[in-house]
C-alpha cells in the first residue's frame, strides 16, 4: 500500500525559509515521478514542482521559480522541497503526490503559513 507522509510545514515570516519532506513507502520510489502541490483557502490545488525518476527532469510553477528547489533521495525514499524567500501568497497546505498506473496518491498535507 502506497503511503506518502509530509513533514516540515509551519509558520514563517516573509522572506524566511522552510524545508518540506515527503517520505514514501509501499512503492519502488526510484521508478516514479514525484510532485509537490499546494492548495490555498478558496483556491484550486496547483502544481508547485515535479521531479522525474533520476532527477534529470524538473518542472516548477512560474510563481516559485528561483525560490523553491525540489530534490529527491532515492536511497531514502524521500522527496524534499526547499522553500526560500517565502511570501504570504505561498501560504497553503502542501501535498506530496505520485501517479502509479492510473491512480494518483496523495499525502495528508502539511500547512505552510507565511505571515508577520
Amino acid at each position: 500500500q502506497v503511503q506518502l507522509v509530509e513533514s516540515g510545514g509551519g509558520l514563517v515570516q516573509p522572506g524566511g525559509s522552510l524545508r518540506l519532506s515527503c517520505a514514501a513507502s509501499g512503492m519502488i520510489f526510484s521508478r516514479y515521478a514525484m510532485g509537490w502541490y499546494r492548495q490555498a483557502p478558496g483556491k484550486q490545488r496547483e502544481l508547485v514542482a515535479r521531479i522525474f525518476m533520476n532527477s534529470g527532469i524538473i518542472n516548477y510553477a512560474d510563481s516559485v521559480k528561483g525560490r523553491f528547489t525540489i530534490a529527491r533521495d532515492n536511497a531514502k525514499n524521500t522527496m524534499y522541497l526547499q522553500m526560500n524567500s517565502l511570501k504570504p501568497e505561498d501560504t497553503a497546505v502542501y501535498y506530496c503526490n505520485t501517479n502509479i498506473g492510473t491512480r494518483d496518491y496523495w499525502g495528508q498535507g502539511t500547512q505552510v503559513t507565511v505571515s508577520s
